[in-house]
């Protein structure tokens, strides 16, 4: 009797200790709340900041980031190439941290009520002793395009090998997986 309940009780440990360890994740979010989220209908995506040391981070989160907004159906969003068109005609320098006249330029020429933009801070794999496993960092916010001021920000980090990949050799995730993740979590704490 004493060995079914001390296995019942290592299952228990071993299954929440499963369910409660998917990786490294965290997060922290302003949301303003004066704001109606409702009014905003239109939004930018602008390039990202890349701070990690793959070159091809900003555009591949950006896409998630566009791709998510849009599987939302919450928003509309316009296409990069339309607001790379008008960043390059409002002659906006690639690297240079926008003001809040920036924001509202950019929001009278693409016609939209938000301006989204942020940096890509960690994007790559990181070892945890024999397992390989991808980490992603980002920051998105939110400008108001009427005022330039910023409405919303999140900063969410994904990734690590998780228990089963760590103790068990069980495939950790994927890039992809993980930048999805990361993306769709921080995208959530808009409608929070």
């Amino acid at each position: 009797m004493k060995l079914l309940k001390r296995l019942f009780l290592l299952s228990v440990i071993i299954l929440l200790s499963i369910s409660g360890c998917g990786g490294k994740g965290n997060s922290s979010f302003y949301l303003d709340q004066n704001i109606d989220f409702s009014f905003i209908k239109r939004v930018a995506v602008l390039p990202l900041d890349n701070f990690s040391n793959d070159k091809f981070a900003a555009d591949a989160v950006r896409q998630v980031v566009i791709s998510e907004l849009l599987a939302s159906n919450l928003v509309e969003v316009v296409s990069p190439g339309d607001v790379n068109a008008a960043l390059a005609s409002l002659k906006f320098k690639s690297g240079e941290s926008p003001n809040s006249e920036h924001m509202k330029s950019i929001g009278k020429s693409l016609h939209v009520q938000g301006i989204i933009l942020g940096a890509v801070n960690k994007y790559g794999e990181i070892r945890e002793g024999n397992v390989s496993a991808p980490e992603v960092a980002i920051t998105l916010m939110m400008a108001d395009a009427s005022s330039g001021s910023i409405i919303w920000s999140v900063t969410k980090t994904k990734g690590g090998a998780s228990f089963m990949a760590k103790h068990f050799g069980a495939r950790a995730d994927t890039m992809s997986e993980t930048v999805l993740e990361v993306v769709r979590e921080a995208i959530q704490t808009l409608y929070h």
